[in-house]
C-alpha cells in the first residue's frame, strides 16, 4: 500500500492537464524540461526506442505496450490491469515513478514541482495521442460517517499488516515508497476508501483496497497509528 500526506490526500486528487488547455509558454517550458528525458527517450518524427521507449503519441497509450521494446514486468502488469498513460497517470508517474509502478526499471527519482510536470505533459501531448475524458476525483472526497465510526481492532490490523509492510518501511525509503505509520485513523481510512471506492486509482493499491472490508481497513488504521 502507498499512503502519505503528500503522496495521497494532497496528491491523490489530480487536475488533468491537457495540451488543448496549455498555454504556448507551458509547452516551451516543457520542451526545456524534456532535456531530462531526452537522454533515454526520443519523441517526434523518426523517433525510435533507445534506452527507453519513444514517446510520440504517448497520451492514451496502454502502459507496458510498445513495439520492439522490453518493459519491466511490473509495468507490463500495470498495463494489463488497465493503466493507460493519460495526463493524470503521467502526472503521478513523473512525480515519483516508483510510487506508481514499484519495480519499474526507469532510473528517475521524480519531478516534484506541479507546474513543471504540467508543462512537460503539455509538451508530450503536443506530439499526438488520444486524451481520454477521465473525471478527476474531487478534493472533497468524503467517507460515510458510519464507515469512519467503525472502531478498528489494532491487533487484527497488525495481523493483516504483512502485505503492507512488504513494501512500506517505518520511514520514507530511498526508493520513494512512503511511510504509512503514525497517521490518524480518519486520514488512513479516508485514503484507503478513496482507493476502494474508485476516487483514487493505482494498479496495486486499488486492487488491495477493494478486497479489504471496511472493518479490515479500520483495523489497519488503528494498528498503523501506533507504529512509530
Amino acid at each position: 500500500m502507498r499512503v502519505s500526506n503528500k503522496g495521497l490526500l494532497s496528491g491523490a486528487f489530480l487536475c488533468m492537464v491537457g495540451a488543448a488547455s496549455a498555454a504556448p509558454a507551458d509547452v516551451q517550458t516543457g520542451q526545456q524540461l524534456y532535456s531530462q528525458c531526452a537522454i533515454c527517450h526520443q519523441i517526434g518524427d523518426g523517433a525510435i526506442n533507445t534506452i527507453g521507449p519513444e514517446l510520440t503519441n504517448i497520451i492514451g497509450r496502454e502502459a507496458g505496450v510498445h513495439p520492439d521494446y522490453r518493459f519491466s514486468d511490473s509495468l507490463v502488469a500495470a498495463g494489463a490491469d488497465g493503466l493507460v498513460w493519460d495526463e493524470a497517470t503521467l502526472d503521478r508517474f513523473l512525480e515519483n515513478p516508483r510510487d506508481l509502478i514499484p519495480g519499474t526499471k526507469m532510473n528517475y527519482r521524480g519531478m516534484r514541482d506541479d507546474d513543471d510536470r504540467a508543462a512537460l505533459i503539455a509538451y508530450l501531448a503536443s506530439f499526438g495521442g488520444e486524451s481520454r475524458d477521465v473525471p478527476a476525483a474531487a478534493e472533497t472526497f468524503e467517507v460515510a460517517p458510519e464507515i469512519l465510526a467503525i472502531a478498528g481492532d489494532a491487533a487484527y490490523g497488525e495481523y493483516l499488516s504483512g502485505e503492507c509492510t512488504s513494501c512500506h518501511n517505518s520511514s520514507d525509503a530511498d526508493d520513494g515508497i512512503p511511510s504509512i505509520s503514525g497517521h490518524s485513523p480518519e486520514y488512513f481510512v479516508t485514503v484507503m476508501q478513496a482507493y476502494k471506492q474508485g476516487a483514487r486509482e493505482h494498479p496495486v493499491m486499488s486492487m488491495l483496497a477493494r478486497r479489504l472490508s471496511n472493518e479490515e481497513i479500520a483495523g489497519l488504521a488503528a494498528y498503523f497509528e501506533t507504529v512509530d
